[in-house]
């Protein structure tokens, strides 16, 4: 198993997905690596490449949810059923309740973030997952 973290951050707007990860690499440094994607499909793609082949530990994705294709709550829940270890963060300025609601119910959404988003609030999320992703591969 590699030592490194890894979070995978989807949205179909490239620009979103470069700011996130700009954001992440400034506050985690060398601790995570950031993988994008710009669809569900894609991302499901990476994910499985990064756990299988590459054997890293990928603690978190954070979606946006009004994607072209499958829609993000949709998109958790297909991940959830792969990877039920991974942390799921719903980042979006259009989710409506109901599609929340199903991503708290059946991907167990650790988050929703609205956009814009606080990226203080990102951050303190990601770190969280990483400490507690670490004491558990101490035990």
């Amino acid at each position: 198993m590699n030592d490194e973290y890894a979070i995978i951050c989807v949205d179909d707007e490239e620009m979103v997905l470069i700011a996130l990860r700009q954001q992440i690499e400034d506050a985690m440094g060398e601790e995570c690596i950031v993988e994008m994607a710009t669809s569900a499909e894609e991302a499901l793609e990476v994910i499985a490449e990064l756990v299988a082949e590459d054997g890293c530990n990928l603690i978190m994705i954070v979606s946006d949810w009004l994607m072209p294709g499958m829609k993000g709550d949709q998109f958790l829940i297909e991940a959830h059923k792969l990877y039920p270890t991974i942390e799921k963060v719903l980042l979006s300025g259009q989710a409506n309740d109901d599609a929340i609601e199903n991503a708290k119910e059946n991907a167990n959404l650790k988050a929703f973030i609205h956009k814009p988003w606080d990226s203080e609030e990102l951050i303190d999320l990601i770190k969280a997952t990483v400490i507690k992703k670490s004491k558990k591969n101490k035990l």
